[in-house]
């Protein structure tokens, strides 16, 4: 198993001793695509610049359903740091797991999207997450509550989208 708290403890140092640190940046933005196709997109994390995410418009709205759609990418995200934010918590606790299965569904309709009148929202009306653990030994019910509660807590996406985080857009035209 990995020493979680080994491997943080440097990074938790650093940060203690130069908070300034600590904050980041991160930053994705459009990958080279065929500017041609409507339907079609590409983006890369400026972190992992040799990855490039495809993505598409929905079939509810006129996509080809070839790629995941960007309400796709969203859930996935909160999938995704549902069960790493998990895994590293119980490794942080000592705790094996024998399975892990993050299931996330997001309401839409996509009337909304396709300007059919203000009564339709643009965009997603509930989210549910559902997260179930196995573990490889026996854990008692307290620790395995505090594992849950820990994982749920500690999730960026979960957190950010629960928040009232401030999102700005800004339309630009080239020169």
């Amino acid at each position: 198993m990995i020493d979680i708290k080994e491997l943080q403890r440097p990074l938790r140092e650093r940060y203690e001793t130069d908070p300034g640190s600590a904050p980041l940046t991160l930053t994705v933005r459009s990958a080279p695509s065929d500017l041609d196709d409507p339907l079609h997109v590409a983006i890369s994390p400026d972190a992992v610049p040799d990855v490039v995410w495809r993505s598409g418009a929905h079939p509810a709205v006129g996509g080809v359903g070839d790629v995941p759609c960007s309400t796709d990418l969203l859930l996935g995200a909160l999938a995704a740091c549902q069960e790493v934010t998990l895994r590293m918590v119980a490794a942080n606790h000592g705790i094996a797991l024998a399975a892990v299965d993050v299931v996330v569904e997001g309401d839409w309709d996509p009337r909304g999207t396709l300007a059919m009148g203000r009564a339709f929202p643009v965009g997603l009306t509930a989210i549910r997450c559902t997260t179930t653990v196995g573990f490889a030994e026996e854990v008692d019910e307290d620790r395995a509550a505090r594992l849950l509660r820990s994982a749920e807590r500690f999730c960026v996406i979960r957190s950010t989208l629960t928040s009232d985080i401030d999102v700005t857009s800004t339309f630009e035209i080239a020169a």
